[in-house]
């Protein structure tokens, strides 16, 4: 009878960072319900959604966030990114601004999170290609020298959209295994017995071995002839 082995199931928590009109909720909106809406109110505060995305034989189960961009905002986003896995951080290819505010987040994000966060910087509105106000070889660098995945989509075309999410499972396995990894090779001072008894037989028989030796030299030195001569 073949066994059906059960997926791998990972658990992450994602934050979506971006200044506002970058087209974060779109994003979500096409991955998510497989539809473009282009007009969406300005987010509020934060959204919340869940994602699945199935990457060979893992499922990875996103708690993604979705935060506003407005800038009257920005105090509350440490409330999101805390303890997150991963954060994508979105710019718009046709607005210069939006990339050095993304910049921005990816120093904030370094500044606070003690964690290791895997980083996805993503030039959103690929479809506009002719308006490009952001080379694409300067963000990619940009990435690189932050350790982050980067990538051009279109929520309007759906260009990329999947491969983003599939990028994104995939990085989070890849951290989840190294830090896995990390803590076995870790050992914990914790785990390290501290109590007398443990260590009573060691000491036994390291006393017991002492006063036999002891007692050999004691011998030993008794049946040394006298060097104060014979007594005659």
């Amino acid at each position: 009878m073949t066994t059906v082995e059960e997926p791998k199931i990972v658990d992450a928590k994602v934050v979506l960072l971006g200044a506002l009109g970058v087209g974060k909720t779109s994003i979500i909106t096409r991955y998510s319900q497989k539809k473009f809406v282009g007009t969406t109110s300005p987010t509020i505060g934060a959204s919340f959604t869940t994602l699945r995305v199935n990457v060979g034989d893992a499922r990875v189960r996103i708690q993604l966030w979705d935060t506003a961009g407005q800038e009257r905002f920005r105090a509350m986003a440490p409330l999101y990114y805390r303890k997150a896995n991963a954060a994508i951080l979105a710019y718009d290819i046709t607005s210069p601004s939006s990339f050095e505010a993304m910049k921005q987040w990816v120093i904030e994000l370094r500044r606070n999170v003690e964690e290791a966060i895997v980083l996805v910087l993503v030039g959103n509105k690929c479809d506009l290609v002719q308006h490009r106000a952001v080379d694409r070889e300067v963000a990619e660098k940009f990435a690189r020298q932050v350790g982050g995945h980067f990538l051009e989509c279109s929520a309007l075309s759906n260009e990329g959209i999947d491969e983003m999410f599939r990028q994104l499972a995939l990085q989070i396995i890849e951290s989840e295994e190294k830090t896995a990894a990390s803590r076995q090779n870790h050992v914990d001072p914790s785990s390290i017995p501290t109590d007398s008894s443990f260590y009573g037989s060691l000491d036994t028989f390291t006393l017991s071995k002492t006063l036999r030796i002891d007692r050999l030299s004691s011998t030993h030195d008794e049946l040394k002839p006298s060097s104060s001569g014979c007594s005659c």
